[in-house]
């Protein structure tokens, strides 16, 4: 795929791509806009280097590709910012915990949930630590056997908000394979932190199944591996994709900020 004003970079075979040639600082032309639309679909989630931005700035970014949203449930772990769109994820000696630990997709307990998310990290540990994990689900749909594609096809699965982020938090049903709305790939839509069970098996075998699914969307195989650098940006698709936060840097200080992209559906069964 020919871009003409950005450079896509790809950083492994089935996910993720660092983006050039472009500043984020700035308003962003048209043709910037509808190419970085193309990359982001391309490649699930995309990184920017050397990018020192501002609230407006992300939030900027952020409405090219949707209105901004805020989260489900009250996090402990991140804290409201002076802008309502604007989360901080901020972790030093202090902190007993990260947010994000377990691979997932944001906030699935939600009716509609996120369509992306966009965090930009200011500070990052000296030595290196702090990576983010991504995993294409595209690729771990593909990747099933057509038996168990044909198995899971028209299963339901429950997700639990109160799992995480306890009472208040919705609960949610999605179909275990969804369909992105754009691209129409099929992808697995279960993941470690939200799905409680599936609700059309019986107790036992939803739970061995879901573990499999579980483990399988988890397999390095599918994955890429982001290492931050001061002043560098993760905008990854929430429909396609599962993400998970290293935290082997501790006490050393990783921080940063974080929006959110509102979906504009529930989603669709594939």
């Amino acid at each position: 795929m020919n871009y003409e004003t950005i450079t896509v970079e790809p950083v492994s075979p089935h996910i993720g791509a660092e983006i050039g040639n472009v500043d984020l600082t700035r308003p962003l032309s048209n043709k910037q806009v509808e190419e970085l639309h193309r990359a982001f679909i391309q490649h699930q989630v995309i990184f920017f280097r050397d990018q020192k931005i501002s609230f407006d700035d992300q939030i900027r970014l952020g409405r090219y590709f949707g209105p901004l949203g805020s989260h489900v449930g009250k996090s402990t772990i991140s804290k409201t910012t002076d802008n309502p769109y604007v989360r901080k994820f901020h972790y030093d000696e202090k902190s007993t915990q990260v947010s994000g630990e377990n691979f997932h997709s944001d906030q699935s307990c939600a009716e509609i949930p996120p369509l992306g998310s966009i965090l930009y990290n200011h500070t990052v540990p000296p030595d290196g630590g702090g990576d983010t994990m991504f995993a294409s689900m595209y690729a771990a749909y593909d990747a099933l056997s057509p038996r168990m594609k044909t198995y899971l096809s028209g299963l339901t699965a429950t997700h639990d908000g109160t799992r995480v982020f306890g009472p208040g938090t919705p609960v949610s049903v999605h179909p275990v394979i969804t369909k992105h709305p754009v691209t129409g790939k099929k992808v697995i839509y279960v993941n470690t932190d939200f799905t409680a069970k599936i609700n059309e098996l019986p107790a036992l075998e939803g739970e061995r199944v879901l573990r499999f699914l579980i483990d399988h969307c988890n397999k390095p195989e599918w994955t890429c591996r982001f290492r931050w650098r001061a002043h560098s940006i993760a905008f990854w698709d929430n429909r396609c994709t599962h993400h998970k936060a290293i935290w082997d840097y501790w006490p050393n200080v990783r921080s940063g900020y974080r929006i959110q992209i509102e979906g504009t559906a529930p989603p669709e069964a594939g």
